[in-house]
């Protein structure tokens, strides 16, 4: 069993959102990857990003630079 930690989770509120994030944070060189959205939140789609908490700031400065739309962004432990 793995040992849950705190990440840093962004939701989307469409899947192509969710997608279109996924392949500009790729190609940024980020190392999270879409997960389904954890039970413990809601979300317009049913994919989130999952990244280590300590990239949250940067996270949100590169949806910033790109113009990339999201729902919201939590930090929680899963």
């Amino acid at each position: 069993m793995r040992v849950k930690e705190l990440q840093c989770v962004i939701t989307f509120h469409a899947t192509t959102e969710a997608m279109a994030f996924e392949d500009s944070a790729k190609a940024a060189g980020f190392n999270g990857r879409l997960i389904p959205v954890p039970t413990s939140i809601t979300a317009g789609c049913g994919l989130a990003w999952k990244d280590a908490p300590e990239n949250k700031e940067t996270l949100l400065r590169f949806i910033k630079e790109q113009g990339l739309a999201f729902e919201a962004i939590h930090e929680l432990v899963i």
